[in-house]
């Protein structure tokens, strides 16, 4: 262990990491943008990550530039970290080079900035490898994140002929104009999409009101009242939602197919909150427990009664709480697809995840697959960044003074 935290073992061993990470991120990103052959060196990203650690450690600021600019050129003579194939433009090929060295230069100067080239004490050798794999989990979690969401984007914009002349092909052509949307076009024209929308969308709202209804004040029980079995059920409720759906699938399908409930909008709206109140009534008791007891016994105090108690002062305090507890219940109902597929034949009461479904065969073009699974993540992630400010504002902060 001491002989790593020597700068010259160090920035070495950090630079090939990082160089090979660098042109592996790069690779795939000029591979999906261009369609073209780009793909990380491992000898090459061994030689330059010796040669771009050793000048990033401290010194002066040009060493490091100097090294990555000599990187670009060994990248575009072919012995660099990154290296394309047979047909790749010379700007593709410069744009990846400059992209990979810069990139690597930067990243490495900011990990061994303050490395010493001798002995390094323990507290500067795990912030330099803190920095190194704080970057290095930004580019995967990213990555894994991003990749198939842009490979499900650009497939939905492309046409039956370009899927089957170069499935991997991932660029596109802009010339195309208003064409390239041609597969949500016909989504909503021939596929009836907008009714699989508005279907989801209202029985994701009714679903996170129902839920509510009873979850709030199961959950404030449970927190605040006292009772014969509470510890119980308290420890009960979040065993209920561990039991796999898969489980009642078959007794739902026959007490619904009885019932008349199957095959309608109806059924649905009834079952979905079965499937959310429990971990809802998790989520809010534990919330409910977190705010301080003196305000509500306050209001008690001035006369107001239980339920007034819980509606004037309990549930304003609870915003965050139940914003983060609706959007997570209309995630659940936006993209439920067991209970959807099993209990709806119509086509004009599916929900999006069930029309999605329907897409999934060899008559219909791939491209109508993805553009449907883009439609029906894109509202999620709106939603989700549109409220994840209130989600986590601190309503409570600075109501009870000591």
């Amino acid at each position: 262990m001491n002989m790593l935290r020597r700068g010259y073992i160090t920035a070495p061993l950090l630079g090939v990491l990082w160089v090979f990470v660098i042109a592996t991120t790069v690779a795939i990103a000029m591979s999906f943008a261009t369609g073209s052959a780009f793909r990380p060196s491992l000898l090459g990203s061994l030689i330059w990550g010796v040669v771009i650690g050793l000048s990033c450690l401290r010194g002066a600021v040009w060493r490091p530039v100097v090294a990555g600019v000599v990187t670009v050129v060994a990248s575009l003579i072919g012995f660099g970290p990154l290296v394309t194939g047979e047909g790749v433009s010379m700007f593709s090929a410069l744009l990846g080079a400059v992209a990979a060295a810069g990139f690597a230069a930067y990243g490495l100067w900011l990990m061994l900035d303050e490395v010493q080239p001798g002995d390094n004490n323990r507290h500067l050798f795990e912030a330099a490898v803190i920095r190194f794999m704080t970057g290095f989990g930004y580019i995967f979690f990213t990555a894994i994140v991003i990749i198939p969401f842009y490979v499900m984007v650009l497939t939905s914009l492309k046409n039956q002929s370009e899927l089957i002349q170069n499935p991997l092909d991932f660029s596109i052509d802009l010339s195309k104009g208003m064409e390239l949307f041609r597969s949500y076009d016909e989504l909503f024209t021939q596929f009836n999409f907008g009714t699989y929308l508005f279907n989801s969308f209202v029985i994701s709202v009714l679903t996170v009101f129902i839920t509510l209804l009873f979850a709030v004040p199961g959950a404030y029980a449970v927190a605040r009242l006292r009772f014969r079995g509470r510890a119980a059920f308290s420890r009960s409720i979040l065993m209920i939602y561990m039991v796999p759906m898969i489980v009642l699938a078959l007794p739902i399908y026959i007490a619904f197919s009885m019932t008349g409930l199957r095959n309608s909008l109806g059924g649905i709206i009834m079952i979905y909150p079965v499937t959310t109140i429990p971990v809802a009534l998790y989520m809010l008791q534990g919330y409910f427990r977190g705010l301080p007891a003196e305000i509500e016994e306050a209001g008690l105090m001035d006369g107001l009664s239980r339920l007034a108690v819980i509606w004037k002062i309990t549930l304003p305090l609870s915003l965050p709480a139940m914003a983060s507890v609706s959007l997570y219940v209309f995630m659940i109902a936006w993209n439920e697809f067991l209970l959807a597929f099993m209990l709806l034949d119509d086509p004009s009461k599916f929900t999006l995840t069930r029309g999605i479904a329907s897409l999934n065969s060899s008559e219909i073009p791939r491209q109508h697959l993805m553009a449907g699974s883009v439609i029906a993540t894109v509202p999620i992630m709106a939603l989700f960044l549109g409220l994840e400010r209130f989600m986590t504002k601190g309503l409570t902060a600075g109501s009870v003074k000591g």
